[in-house]
């Protein structure tokens, strides 16, 4: 007899869950000077232990998801958290930069296992009506979390050095995987019961991590350097051998179901464009107000701040608005408000007042917290049954591929000692812009008010 669900519990795991891993990625910013400092570390080396956890996730989600659908997500969500405790204290531990860069890495291996279940036992834990809130309760917990992690991490930095930052993990880790034994879901229906095989999953590991790779170094190279142009050709090549073994697998990673999801693609394609132009307009922001406005860190995260509070406020009213006007014409909204917010930030300049630049990063922030919801609901909720970890991974890795591509964007058209931030922003309102045509195929009612699709004929 299969127990009940427990909504409660898988709620509690799905957002301790997420937030271990947003807040792992912010207070590492405020650790890497120190860790420099420490370990004698040249500024290439700092930078790939950001880099080797980030290539890590970016290869394994989707590969994680599959796992979870196929294995049960609450064990691929405490295989996945203690591993990442474990990494941690092995990170804290560290006697050189070269074990930091490596166990990174691994780190970002367990949280590639975690990530894709704490969306899927949402899915599996509540029914459609009252899945859009507790996203947006999820939603909020990330926000939080990455807003607190610079904090958390100066205070432990500046009392008990940067390695504190990875302790403070286990404890966290830990406790996770002790809630995860409360968890009650019902089983999945397990449409795919063939063996993956190795190349598929081989071959998508590889092209996420190429285009990661390539894109984390271009603001380093330029675009039209013959690293990028290399990197970009492979990731073309691997791509189009993945999706040739897509077609010819009786088992391929991304099942026929999900690839044919409107929904879903819709909602990746809108998750990408947005999250590029949201963190490439943070990227360049940033740097305009320490460099061009003299601002230091502290007020720099002041001006900061409202995108953070918009982001956890906007939630509950983004859920509110997705339950009654559906997901079409919220996430049109949201991305509007990120163009608002992106263009706006377009005008800074040497004489930008504090109220303005506090009320755009808020118009930001509200805007993503609500194409956040919008597209996080949409694509567990429309998952077809039996895929909602492959599913997850997949939203994972557009937010992860998303960034980056802002990121590079923003620094491959900001000018040297430049006193505007015109031509990299526009750009990236530009790529929010873009982001409309996806947002306006998600569906336009609440799933809720549908009835369920049909599965994909194969």
């Amino acid at each position: 007899m299969t127990a009940p669900p427990r909504p409660a519990p898988a709620l509690l795991v799905s957002v301790a869950g997420a937030a271990i891993v947003a807040l792992d990625g912010t207070v590492l910013l405020v650790a890497q000077p120190g860790l420099q400092r420490d370990l004698g570390a040249s500024v290439g080396q700092v930078q790939w232990t950001s880099t080797g956890y980030l290539l890590a996730v970016a290869a394994l989600l989707v590969i994680a998801g599959r796992l979870g659908d196929r294995y049960g997500h609450t064990r691929l969500l405490r295989v996945g958290v203690l591993g990442f405790a474990a990494a941690s204290a092995g990170i804290a531990l560290a006697p050189t930069v070269g074990w930091v860069i490596a166990l990174r890495a691994l780190q970002g291996a367990f949280g590639a296992l975690l990530q894709p279940a704490t969306l899927a036992l949402l899915r599996l834990a509540y029914p459609t009506d009252r899945l859009a809130r507790a996203v947006a309760v999820r939603t909020s917990a990330i926000g939080i979390a990455a807003g607190a992690g610079p904090l958390l991490g100066g205070a432990l930095v500046a009392h008990l050095g940067w390695r504190a930052v990875f302790v403070v993990n286990v404890p966290i880790g830990l406790a996770i995987a002790v809630l995860t034994l409360a968890v009650r879901t019902p089983a999945p229906e397990r449409r795919a019961t063939g063996r993956l095989g190795l190349a598929g999953p081989a071959l998508l590991a590889l092209a996420l991590a190429a285009l990661v790779h390539t894109l984390v170094g271009v603001p380093a190279h330029g675009w039209s350097a013959p690293a990028t142009l290399l990197g970009l050709l492979a990731v073309a090549g691997l791509a189009v051998a993945f999706a040739g073994h897509q077609r010819r697998s009786a088992h391929p990673v991304v099942p026929v179901d999900v690839a044919r999801s409107l929904p879903v693609t819709a909602s990746m394609g809108l998750l990408l464009l947005v999250s590029a132009g949201m963190f490439g307009a943070l990227f360049v922001g940033t740097f305009f107000l320490q460099d061009v406005l003299r601002l230091d860190p502290l007020d720099c995260g002041v001006r900061v701040l409202p995108l953070t509070v918009l982001m956890v406020l906007g939630t509950p009213v983004a859920g509110a608005a997705l339950r009654r006007h559906g997901p079409r014409a919220t996430a049109i909204g949201g991305t509007l408000l990120v163009a608002l917010g992106t263009a706006g930030l377009s005008r800074l300049d040497a004489d930008a007042t504090w109220g303005f630049v506090s009320v755009t990063f808020a118009v930001l922030g509200a805007g993503f917290a609500t194409v956040m919801v919008t597209a996080t609901g949409t694509v567990v909720g429309e998952a077809p049954p039996g895929y909602a970890g492959v599913v997850g991974g997949l939203k994972q890795t557009a937010m992860n591929v998303g960034p980056t591509l802002g990121i590079a964007v923003a620094a491959g058209l900001m000018a040297p000692a430049a006193t505007t931030t015109g031509p990299p922003l526009l750009a990236l309102t530009a790529l929010v812009v873009l982001a409309l045509l996806p947002a306006a195929l998600l569906p336009a009612t609440p799933s809720a008010a549908r009835p369920a699709p049909a599965p994909v004929a194969r």
